[in-house]
């Protein structure tokens, strides 16, 4: 990209954001020439330069919308970033992708859920992109990174690609540029703010021809994404949840008032879901095991109920119900146990 210290001189220019960036190309026909047009100062120039230096020194790589490694469904969107950095395995923006994306303070049943069905998404070749916060986004990228692989998931960042946030997501961001790869329209160090994210939230949608849509409220920046995604003319579908939970009303009135699908699980996206078939054969082998598990479901179920629903003690259930643990079937949370 031998024209990117000019763009970046355009498009880092106070008050100059895509639209402009794009009539500016349009009007001179080239980056060089609209530089020549603009009075930039030495001060700047060296602001640009040093960036271009700290990206190179950190394995961060610029792809303008002219480049083919350029996200294809991004660029097919008004107003796309004319510029995106990368730090990673950029391979990963050439594949196929779906977009996960839910509330921050999601379920445990919520969660195991949506890692499910982007492990699946994974294993079919197809990269999760999410916005990497905590909660849903953090169970979408790991789901995704249980699959071997070096370009299995994205995520997509408010401020600057160098820059990790949450804090508690460390750890995931470093293991997403190992295996995957993470993205910002944003400059190098730059520390978002709150408009930046509604503008991340934007571009999760727009990555890819799907979105699923986990827990979220009615409110939140999750149901934003979901209402780019629909503006976007995307394929849209949310998780149903309990009715009686904030964290449901949010996909719930989406698929009631018909902008989403509902989704039951992976078997709605592939006809052979691999971790479904585990679990079949898993519930095959053990008739008692399959009792029990036939009374557990999205609401925790404390050990008690469930004795008195199976007609057995506490000690008999015991020993199945750590049989189900570690078959990954059901999961101990607050309360009891849910199905996963």
């Amino acid at each position: 990209m031998s024209d990117l210290f000019e763009k970046l001189l355009i498009i880092r220019t106070p008050k100059i954001g895509p639209v402009r960036y794009a009539q500016l190309i349009e009007q001179f026909g080239c980056a060089a020439a609209v530089v020549e047009t603009m009075d930039v100062g030495a001060e700047f120039r060296d602001a640009i330069m040093r960036e271009i230096d700290f990206a190179h020194q950190n394995n961060i790589h610029y792809i303008s919308d002219d480049c083919d490694l350029y996200p294809a469904r991004l660029k097919d969107l008004k107003n796309h970033p004319p510029i995106i950095t990368v730090r990673g395995n950029m391979d990963t923006l050439k594949k196929q992708m779906v977009s996960i994306v839910g509330t921050r303070h999601a379920t445990a049943s919520g969660m195991g859920f949506v890692a499910d069905i982007a492990q699946n998404f994974a294993e079919n070749d197809i990269a999760v992109v999410s916005g990497m916060a905590i909660g849903t986004d953090t169970a979408a990228h790991r789901g995704a990174l249980r699959v071997a692989g070096n370009s299995q998931t994205v995520a997509v960042l408010a401020g600057g690609v160098d820059y990790i946030w949450p804090l508690e997501n460390e750890s995931l961001y470093w293991e997403i540029v190992e295996r995957g790869c993470v993205i910002s329209e944003m400059p190098v160090g730059f520390v978002p703010v709150a408009t930046n994210f509604i503008q991340r939230n934007r571009w999760v949608a727009g990555l890819s021809d799907t979105l699923i849509l986990g827990e979220a409220d009615l409110k939140s920046g999750s149901m934003t994404t979901a209402r780019f995604a629909i503006d976007f003319g995307r394929d849209v579908w949310a998780i149903p949840s309990h009715p009686t939970d904030s964290r449901g009303l949010g996909p719930n009135t989406l698929i009631r008032s018909g902008d989403a699908k509902m989704c039951l699980g992976v078997s709605d996206f592939f006809k052979t879901a691999k971790n479904d078939v585990k679990k079949i054969k898993s519930l095959e082998k053990n008739d008692s095991e399959n009792n029990l598990i036939d009374k557990i479901g999205n609401i925790p179920v404390s050990e008690s109920v469930l004795a008195q629903l199976v007609k057995k003690s506490v000690s008999e259930i015991k020993a199945d119900l750590v049989v189900l643990e570690l078959q990954g079937l059901i999961r101990k949370v607050d309360g009891g146990y849910v199905r996963l």
